[in-house]
């Protein structure tokens, strides 16, 4: 016969079902968006934050604090990661070192943004243009586009974003810095391809 006594930490975890759920379900959005940037494709992504989220459910009780997303994305990051890692084995995808390839930190970066404001490229991703700007997004390395991602389609604290991808806020402040200016590089050509095109006419364009 089956045991009648669930175990204590099952139990624990059932009892936070209630305050896990408002709090973690409205982040889910926020959650896949991360993990697709992360690894390019809608299935995957949606595993990841499946998985993402039963990790988090069992760790709810380390959860301190007001705002879960951080802390809630920062797993769903991690597990990212894993699966990124898991796929590098068999030589499906990048390794974690080429994820972060070109995504160092040093130079001047960090002091291109002075103050924690919406930007051009900010505007232009709540603009006409989003579906342009994602698809250049996808352009750019890993480390690039996940803090553009929290930054600009989820509106994250550079504090935030420091939180999540465990960098110092200096690291986060630099990697933005570095992958706008990779957007706009990504849309200075594409603009100066769609001059030409309208120069010559070409229906192919």
């Amino acid at each position: 016969m089956w045991g009648t006594t669930a175990p204590r930490n099952e139990i624990s975890s059932l009892s936070s079902l209630p305050r896990f759920e408002p709090l973690a379900l409205p982040c889910m959005e926020a959650a896949f968006n991360l993990a697709f940037w992360l690894v390019r494709s809608r299935p995957d992504a949606e595993d990841i934050v499946q998985e993402a989220y039963l990790r988090a459910f069992r760790a709810f009780d380390s959860f301190r604090g007001d705002d879960i997303r951080p802390w809630l994305l920062a797993i769903v990051r991690n597990t990212a990661y894993r699966w990124l890692s898991n796929r590098r084995r068999s030589g499906t995808v990048i390794s974690l070192e080429q994820a972060f390839a070109d995504g160092g930190d040093e130079g001047t970066g960090a002091r291109q943004i002075a103050a924690d404001e919406p930007t051009a490229e900010e505007r232009l991703i709540g603009a006409a243009e989003r579906d342009y700007v994602q698809r250049a997004l996808a352009e750019l390395p890993p480390a690039f586009r996940e803090v553009l991602v929290l930054r600009e389609i989820e509106g994250f604290s550079y504090r935030d974003i420091a939180e999540v991808t465990g960098a110092p806020i200096g690291t986060v402040m630099s990697r933005l810095a570095r992958g706008r200016g990779e957007l706009r590089k990504v849309d200075e050509t594409d603009r100066e391809g769609r001059t030409q095109c309208n120069v010559s006419g070409r229906a192919s364009c």
